[in-house]
């Protein structure tokens, strides 16, 4: 990704909307965008003909909302590496936990300002978190909070090493943060999430953490 722009596809059925996104994008050194879409059947369209770095989706959008696009994307291996922001005005649990469960890499509100968009279209485009780890962890709480631990077959394939860094990526904690606990390199610890998300067949962190506070690996504090 250093020796060119990330390309970034904007999908968003109000034109304004669409419109800022643009500017604060084509305003960052290192970004472009090269497609906008005001339904998400041509966001599909676009994304499966120029295959941005990132996409960003609206979830309410004519034809195809943003939650159905993500769907078609992660599930197609010609589409599975565009990274997925879904952005939304409204702050529902539910929206959450279905993006991540998709395999989008995050959930941005439209209200969270430019210098947050920026940093979730970087952070996306390597394959990082998009929001800050708490506000993934306390959503991810509340969900683990309304479900009963079932047992996945990823309990009885991921080894104890492997155990631990998903309860460590459920708390929120970064790369370094988890080398420093379990004296490893950063480096390792990606080869161990890459490793995990192919057993459990998770696209990413988020929905690696996901699976850890939907099996009770980590449990809602108080």
């Amino acid at each position: 990704m250093a020796d060119r722009r990330i390309r970034v596809l904007v999908a968003d059925d109000q034109r304004d909307v669409r419109g800022a996104f643009r500017l604060i994008v084509d305003a960052q050194p290192d970004m472009v965008t090269v497609a906008e879409a005001a339904d998400g059947r041509s966001a599909l369209e676009a994304t499966r003909r120029l295959k941005p770095d990132v996409a960003l989706l609206d979830i309410r959008m004519p034809h195809a909302d943003g939650l159905a696009v993500t769907r078609a994307l992660t599930s197609d291996p010609a589409t599975a590496d565009v990274r997925v922001i879904v952005v939304t005005t409204f702050d529902h649990d539910e929206y959450v936990a279905e993006a991540l469960a998709l395999g989008a890499c995050g959930f941005l509100l439209k209200r969270s300002g430019p210098t947050l968009l920026v940093e979730a279209i970087r952070a996306a485009a390597h394959g990082d978190l998009l929001v800050s780890p708490q506000v993934t962890v306390r959503l991810l709480s509340r969900l683990g909070a309304t479900r009963r631990p079932v047992t996945h077959p990823g309990t009885g394939i991921l080894s104890g090493r492997e155990i631990e860094i998903v309860r460590h990526v459920a708390q929120g904690r970064t790369n370094a943060e988890i080398a420093g606990e379990l004296f490893i390199s950063p480096g390792t610890v990606k080869t161990h999430l890459a490793n995990i998300g192919g057993k459990l067949g998770r696209h990413n962190r988020v929905g690696i953490a996901a699976w850890a506070w939907e099996q009770g690996i980590v449990r809602p504090s108080g």
